[in-house]
C-alpha cells in the first residue's frame, strides 16, 4: 500500500492556502466572533494550529500501541488551547508550517504495515493510519471553508 498522490499532496500543500485567506485582513475581522459562542478566524486557525499536534501525538502512539482508543478532541475541553488562543495569527500560521514539516515526514515516510496500523475512534470506529490522515485533512479542509466563509461574509 502506498499512500495515494491526493492524500501526500494535501498534507504537504493544502495548509498554504491560509495565509493566503487571511493575509489582507484586519486584526478586528481574524478576531470577530460572527455569532456569540462561535469560533473567530484566529480562533479557528489556533484550533488548526493545535489539533495538528495533536495529530501528530496520536499518530506517534498509533505506531506504538496496538489499537489505541482516540476520543474526538474537543480544543473546549483542552486546557492547553489557551495558550494557541493568546498566540498572535502570525505565529500560529509559522508553528503550523513548522509542524507541518514533521507532520508530513512522518506520515509519507510510514512503511505498509505501518499505514495498515489502526487506530480507534470513538465515533468512527476503526480507522488505519491512512484513514486517520485522510479524516486530518477533511477536518482541516473544513476549517479553512469556515474561514474563507467568515473572511467573505458581506453580511
Amino acid at each position: 500500500m502506498k499512500i495515494p498522490v491526493s492524500i501526500s499532496d494535501r498534507l504537504r500543500t493544502q495548509h498554504l492556502s491560509l495565509p493566503l485567506l487571511v493575509a489582507a485582513l484586519p486584526d478586528d475581522l481574524l478576531e470577530r466572533n460572527p455569532l456569540p459562542g462561535k469560533w473567530s478566524i484566529k480562533d479557528n486557525i489556533a484550533h488548526l494550529t493545535k489539533y495538528q499536534l495533536v495529530f501528530i501525538e496520536r499518530m506517534h502512539t498509533l505506531l506504538t500501541v496496538h489499537e489505541p482508543v482516540f476520543e474526538a478532541y474537543r480544543a473546549e475541553s483542552d486546557p492547553e488551547f489557551v495558550k494557541w488562543l493568546n498566540k498572535s495569527t502570525h505565529q500560529l500560521i509559522d508553528e503550523l508550517n513548522e509542524d507541518r514539516i514533521t507532520l508530513a515526514g512522518l506520515v509519507t515516510k510510514m512503511k505498509e504495515n505501518e499505514l495498515k496500523r489502526v487506530g480507534i475512534h470513538s465515533k468512527f470506529g476503526k480507522l488505519t493510519a491512512l484513514d486517520w490522515t485522510e479524516f486530518f485533512l477533511l477536518h482541516e479542509a473544513h476549517h479553512l471553508f469556515t474561514i474563507f466563509r467568515l473572511a467573505h461574509d458581506n453580511g
